[in-house]
Order: C-alpha cells, then structure tokens, then sequence
C-alpha cells in the first residue's frame, strides 16, 4: 500500500513486529493467524485416490484432476469413475442400434455420423 512519507517507518515497523509472508504463496499474514494460515491453505490432505494435496487445491484436483472424479459415458449417460470411462466408452461406443431409416445396424459411436449417409 502506499503510505505517507511521515508514517512509514512506524509502518514499517508495525509490519515488521505484526505481519509475516507465507513461504508458500507469498501471501502477508498477521503472525497471530500464521498457523491458521498455514493449517487452512497449505496443510497436506490426501484425496480419495491416495495422492497427498494442499487443501487449498484439493477442490480443483477432486474437480479436474482426480482419476477418481465422475464422468458421465457419452453414449449412455451411465455415470462412473474417470479412470475407468475410456474402457468403458471403448465398449459402450461399439453396442449397436437398429437405424430407423435404413434398417442397418449401426455402432454408437458412430450414430452421431450416420444421418449424413444413411441411404
């Protein structure tokens, strides 16, 4: 912040007395809410698929990164672990459907495609 010439250095020295920078994320903390700080933001948590996290990014990985988070197939909608969809995917794309135009059997992975060359 900018402070007047006249009451820097006991600004400065209230700061240097009064607050701390986290080690970790640069942030200017009170030392009395150090601890806190470093309890709520930066205290390791292991997530459901064992691997050890800062809470703070906890929700981030469960959201994006988890091999554990859900994911929906694309072809039934069926809701499972993102580690396990691509098999799944693999063998829900290749199931077929009777297709009401033409009568042939058509994979679901490519039903999406068939409409433009259906007889």
């Amino acid at each position: 912040k900018d402070i007047p010439v006249a009451n820097f250095i006991m600004h400065e020295i209230h700061c240097r007395r009064n607050i701390e920078v986290c080690r970790y994320c640069s942030e200017s903390i009170p030392k009395s809410e150090m601890k806190n700080h470093m309890e709520s933001e930066h205290g390791q948590v292991t997530c459901k698929c064992r691997m050890k996290i800062e809470k703070s990014l906890l929700k981030d990985h469960e959201a994006s990164a988890c091999p554990l988070r859900p994911a929906l197939c694309q072809y039934c909608d069926i809701q499972l672990t993102f580690s396990k969809l691509q098999d799944h995917e693999i063998y829900c794309g290749a199931r077929t459907e009777r297709c009401g135009g033409c009568g042939r059997n058509i994979m679901m992975k490519d039903l999406k495609e068939h409409p433009r060359v259906c007889g």
